[in-house]
Formats: C-alpha cells, sequence, structure tokens
C-alpha cells in the first residue's frame, strides 16, 4: 500500500487575550514532539489580524522549529504571497531550504483573512488575481530564471535568486484550496502539490474531493505538467482519547472559542461551521463528517471514508491543530494518532499482525517442543550425574 503520510496544519489558533508569548512556545513544543512521534509534516500559517491567528511570519517560526526538530519537515500553510514581493518570498525560502538542510515546503495561497488584505489596500479579488501572478513569478524563478514582470504591487527588473536550492530541482510547493477549484487549477498548471483546506471544513468540501483532483489532472495535461496524488494534503481537524466520552470532555476547554472565531470574528465564510451550544457545536463536528472527536477507531474510519471519497487516495492527511482541549490532552491526542492511527496506513499493521497470527497458531505445537527439549536436557544432565556416581 501507498504509505500516507501524517502531519498537522498550524494557523495557529488561540483565543484571543491569552498570552502569546506562552503560545507561541507551546506551538514550537508541539512540532518537537511531533518529530519524536514520528509525524511525517507541519504547516505553519500566516495571519495579520483578527485576534486569534497569531504568526506573522511562517519563516521565523519555521527557522525556530529547524533547530528544535531533526526530520519533520516544515511548511509554510500558507504564504500569502499577495501580500508579499514574489522575489523576496522566493529568497527567504532558499535560505530556509539551506538552513533546514532540506526540510521546507513552500505553501502558497492568497490569504484568508480580509482583514489582513485590508490594511494594504487590497480585497479579495485582488488577492486572488495576485495569486497566479506571484505563483509563476515564484515557481520561475526557483528554477534558475530571470524574470521580468509587473503586478499591481510590484514590479521586477531582471530579476533572479542569487544561489541556488539546497534541494536538487528546488524545494516542493504546494498551493492552497478552500472551497473554489482556484488552487486545484493552479496546482496542475504549475505541476505543484494541492492542500485541500476546504476538504472537510466546508458542506461541500467533502463531496468534492474527487472533483478536486480531477480538477488538477485536467490542468496539468493541458499544460504539460506530471502531477502526482503524493502531493495533495487534505486537511481536517481530530482530536482523540481513549474514550469518545473523555475526547468529548476534553474539547469542552476551548472549542467553543474556535466555534465563535469563525462564527463571529474573521470574516471567512467558508469555514463554515454551526452550532449555538457547547454539546449543539461538538455533535456538529461528528454529523457533518468534518473531523473526528473520538477514538483512534473513529480516526480511522474518518480517513478511510475519505481515501473512498477522494476516489484514489491522496498523500497526507494533517490535523487541523487546534486549543479544543488542554496541552496535556492535545498532546496525548497525537500520541494516540501515532501509536493508533499511522501505522495502519503506512504498511506497518500488516505485517505485526501476520507474524502475531503465525506465532498464535504455532504456539500450542512450540511450546510443546519448549517442554520437551526441557524434559530432554534435565534427563541428559540426569544421566549424566547417574554416570560419574557409578564412577
Amino acid at each position: 500500500m501507498q504509505r500516507l503520510k501524517f502531519g498537522a496544519f498550524v494557523a495557529p489558533y488561540h483565543k484571543a487575550g491569552t498570552n502569546p508569548t506562552a503560545a507561541l512556545q507551546r506551538d514550537l513544543r508541539t512540532i518537537e514532539y511531533m518529530d519524536e512521534y514520528g509525524f511525517d509534516e507541519v504547516f505553519i500559517g500566516e495571519h495579520h489580524s483578527s485576534g486569534g491567528e497569531w504568526i506573522a511570519s511562517p519563516e521565523i517560526f519555521i527557522a525556530a522549529a529547524a533547530e528544535r526538530t531533526k526530520r519533520i519537515m516544515l511548511g509554510t500553510g500558507v504564504t500569502s504571497i499577495s501580500y508579499h514581493n514574489p522575489l523576496w518570498v522566493a529568497d527567504r525560502m532558499i535560505q530556509l531550504d539551506h538552513q533546514t538542510r532540506g526540510r521546507v515546503i513552500l505553501g502558497m495561497g492568497p490569504g484568508s483573512l480580509p482583514s489582513d488584505s485590508a490594511m494594504i489596500g487590497l480585497n479579495p479579488t485582488d488577492t486572488r488575481e495576485l495569486l497566479e501572478q506571484n505563483v509563476d513569478i515564484i515557481t520561475r524563478l526557483v528554477r534558475g530564471e530571470t524574470v521580468n514582470a509587473e503586478t499591481r504591487t510590484h514590479k521586477l527588473i531582471d530579476a533572479e535568486l542569487q544561489f541556488a536550492p539546497f534541494t536538487p530541482g528546488g524545494f516542493e510547493m504546494t498551493v492552497a484550496g478552500v472551497a473554489s477549484p482556484t488552487g486545484a487549477r493552479l496546482a496542475g498548471k504549475y505541476g505543484i502539490g494541492l492542500m485541500s483546506i476546504g476538504a472537510t471544513l466546508t458542506k461541500d468540501g467533502f463531496d468534492a474531493l474527487a472533483h478536486h483532483w480531477n480538477v488538477v489532472e485536467e490542468r496539468a495535461e493541458e499544460f504539460g505538467q506530471t502531477v502526482s496524488r503524493s502531493s495533495w494534503r487534505l486537511v481536517g481537524p481530530f482530536h482523540l482519547a481513549e474514550t469518545e466520552e473523555q475526547a468529548r470532555k476534553d474539547v469542552e476547554h476551548g472549542i467553543e472559542h474556535w466555534f465563535e472565531y469563525f462564527q463571529q470574528v474573521a470574516a471567512f465564510p467558508q469555514m463554515a461551521v454551526d452550532g449555538s451550544n457547547l454539546k449543539e457545536m461538538i455533535d456538529f463536528i461528528k454529523q457533518a463528517g468534518i473531523g473526528v472527536i473520538g477514538t483512534p477507531d473513529q480516526a480511522r474510519e474518518q480517513i478511510q471514508r475519505l481515501i473512498e471519497q477522494s476516489n484514489g487516495g491522496f498523500g497526507s492527511i494533517l490535523n487541523m491543530h487546534t486549543d479544543w482541549a488542554n496541552p496535556e490532552a492535545t498532546r496525548r491526542s497525537y500520541e494516540l494518532m501515532a501509536q493508533e492511527v499511522m501505522p495502519h496506513f503506512q504498511g506497518q499493521v500488516e505485517p505485526l499482525m501476520k507474524a502475531e497470527g503465525k506465532a498464535r497458531a504455532a504456539r500450542e505445537k512450540l511450546a510443546q517442543q519448549q517442554v520437551d527439549a526441557v524434559e530432554h536436557m534435565t534427563k541428559k544432565y540426569e544421566a549424566e550425574l547417574a554416570e560419574k556416581q557409578k564412577r
């Protein structure tokens, strides 16, 4: 079976009014133990307003996380490239590619919060139009081209990167898709990955999974690109505990604040969540099929549903990291994911179960052989003693 990758999408979200210094350190510790548990990748968001999503520079955060980890891949999730000079986006990622020895991924998007872009005089239509222009510029620069281009916000004159990527052929790139086909179209056109943030977080997203990848393949064929489902990432929320009852109790810690943020604060209607009280909110996650608040068994069932719904599979499942539960319960959730969910989709369970089954079937016979061996050696020793006594 194809090895499914596991990771997290760390926007991050924190309750407005709590200590940002402490929260950022918690986020870094989360990535440290994800690295210890064997998770494959983590993506860090970029936001500048609304009081709930606090990382302004995923690149700075990644530089800190890289020094604390050994193997986990570190991606921007995403760099809002419509806000930036595309030359400097590419240049900073080249630097990170070297600093991390090839452990970075550039995730790109237009920017999800209109309250961010409004502060620099852009609206959501502007940022989506700039997205494709800047994806084109960045991919060309990373290929080593000299670029002359002019967008609404920047002008490039004989622009080029002054040193090559550490990763042969350039670091991996992916583009975000929420509700519209924009991300899927760009992924296909430029032969880069797709991160379906709307895979489970929009009411229509779950049913659109197969269509998302169809768009990627159609555009790839049109533009002569090669794409692989292994570069398709799905994002959805998971909180796991030993029992569903415990998981539901855990998320009472903070799920109301998360719902209120998307219902009342962030102008991001694609993140459609329903519920006016704690029970309705927790029930909504399960009933709408957008995530799991429950057990490892339920997480495995959800991932299998997504695989079937995608009509061919995908490369990675990313947990939408939240403060639904307290830090200790959150860490336990990741530990359960690593222990009891990941192996089922990474080819690790079947060989172990086969070995156990083989040993179980032969146990009675082999146990008797052990008894017979002990009896044989005992009799042999007794015979040796008897022989000595004769002398």
